[in-house]
Parts: structure tokens; sequence; C-alpha cells
């Protein structure tokens, strides 16, 4: 789990993170736990090889190259979420052959959250994604920790990669 703060960093074409520092010139270590659902959620996990890519003129599948045997050589767990596979998808309802986008961005955050909770890092963790305009999709994630305050965050720029600022559909 990373003990340093990310902080967003928001263009109209892109999303990154860097580390905050405190006054004093130190990385601020306050956040540690919202940080690394920040960093699961906003890292890409390694698509199934049966997955369907985003882009059909590739096989990139992605990942991380520290998830190889992260298991093996530090008691680690693959980092990342599957949300970048639904970088060039309509959102669609729960007719379409694919199955509703909105369901697919919360199984998608769901698994990305699950080792928090089955290292013991969360009691709990409770994830709600919605549809919130025509090319937007929001997702809430409330981590429980026991007898220690909850931890909610809200992540909503899922869409604006695929319609950026601007742009209408």
């Amino acid at each position: 789990m990373p003990d340093i703060r990310v902080i967003p960093i928001t263009t109209p074409v892109l999303l990154t993170f860097d580390w905050l520092q405190t006054p004093a010139g130190l990385l601020d270590e306050t956040q540690a736990l919202a940080d690394a659902i920040t960093v699961a959620l906003n890292t890409d996990a390694t698509a199934d090889i049966n997955e369907v890519l985003p882009d059909p003129r590739s096989d990139n599948r992605r990942g991380w190259w520290g998830d190889l045997d992260a298991d093996k050589i530090w008691g680690g767990w693959p980092i990342g979420s599957k949300l970048w596979l639904l970088s060039r998808t309509k959102i669609l309802d729960s007719t379409a052959r694919e199955g509703s986008t909105v369901a697919r961005a919360e199984a998608y955050c769901r698994a990305a959250l699950k080792p928090f909770v089955d290292n013991g890092i969360c009691s709990r963790i409770m994830v709600n994604a919605a549809q919130t305009s025509i090319q937007r999709i929001d997702a809430t994630i409330v981590a429980y920790r026991g007898p220690k305050s909850t931890i909610a965050l809200e992540f909503q720029p899922l869409w604006q990669e695929v319609f950026p600022p601007g742009i209408n559909v």
C-alpha cells in the first residue's frame, strides 16, 4: 500500500497524479488508504486473454510489470482495475449483448478493491456506480475499517477520456 499522498492533476485531455509534499518538503503520508484506492482504480490491470480490448487493432492487454510474481516476491497482489477496457465503450443498458456498462464499471471497481478486504486492510468496501449523464459514469467508494472512521471517495471522470470537455455527442 502506498504511504504517500497523491493528488489529481486534471487537464482537458488528461488526468495524471503527483505526490503531495508537506510545507517542510517531505512527502505527505496522511491519506495512505485513500491513495492506495486511487492507485488501484487508476492503474491498468492486465486484461484476460478472452476479454475484448478497446482497440481492435491492438493486442496490448496492458497491466503493470510489477504484478509479475508479486505474491511470491513480496507477498503482494496484482494492482489495478480493468476500467480501461471501457475507454471506447458506449454507455449501454442491461439489454446490450455486453451487458450494462454501469454494472461492468462497478464490477471492475469491486475486483480492483477486493484485495484490500482479503488482506485485512479494510473490513468492507462499498462500490456504487451510476450513470449521471449521457456520457458520464460516477463511482462512489466507501471503505470501512472496523472501528476506525470510514473513507468515502468519488471518482467522477470515468468517461471524461471518451468524451473530453467541449466535445458534444
